[in-house]
């Protein structure tokens, strides 16, 4: 997937195929609640699948609540496909944690 930055109609449509991820600025983020020590667990796992795919997203803990910013810094933190992919990579962990979606 390459570094090239999307239009605003093609990241609206992306966004449409991910529910409960929003765009905010030039990033798109989802939270998620869980246990406080789970959350530190579930920021392992994604950050071991973000160096098996060479793309790594911004991680905010805190009490029983974690969020996922994503962006391509290489991009001039503009959104590309590698984003979207990421975040399709992050629900899937997450679910597999048990971590529940908060928005």
């Amino acid at each position: 997937m390459g570094l090239t930055p999307l239009a605003d109609d093609r990241i609206a449509e992306l966004l449409a195929e991910l529910p409960g991820w929003q765009r905010v600025g030039d990033a798109i983020e989802r939270t998620y609640t869980q246990a406080y020590h789970e959350t530190l667990h579930l920021a392992m796992y994604v950050g071991a699948k973000a160096r098996e795919i060479g793309h790594h997203p911004d991680i905010h803990i805190t009490w029983q609540r974690i969020r996922f910013s994503v962006t391509t810094h290489d991009a001039g933190n503009r959104l590309t496909e590698r984003d979207f992919e990421l975040a399709r990579w992050i629900d899937a962990i997450a679910e597999g944690h048990g971590a529940t979606p908060s928005n």
